[in-house]
């Protein structure tokens, strides 16, 4: 078992309101985890600023060329996004012990 967390900050144009952010980010997350079932997410950061987010990705797979493209897709998912300016991606591996 492989596994990653991730920690995703974003700026979200155009939001002007704490309620258009959460909706927009329940469209982000909801999309996410359709794009990638293997996926847990949560807001982690930033939840009383409008226009900024961090999201906290885990990710797990069976080997690690699984996991990177995992990884790879994730960052993809977010260069891609109109709605959603990538700043920082942070990637952490979990080791197993």
């Amino acid at each position: 078992m492989h596994a990653a967390a991730l920690r995703v900050d974003l700026r979200i144009p155009d939001v002007h309101s704490l309620k258009e952010k959460r909706h927009r980010m329940s469209m982000l997350t909801s999309d996410l985890r359709r794009a990638f079932p293997a996926a847990a997410t949560s807001e982690v950061g930033f939840q009383d600023q409008w226009q900024r987010a961090a999201l906290g990705v885990a990710l797990v797979a069976p080997d690690h060329h699984h996991l990177e493209r995992l990884i790879v897709g994730v960052r993809r998912y977010f260069d891609g996004r109109p709605d959603a300016e990538l700043l920082e991606l942070e990637l952490s591996y979990l080791e197993r012990q």
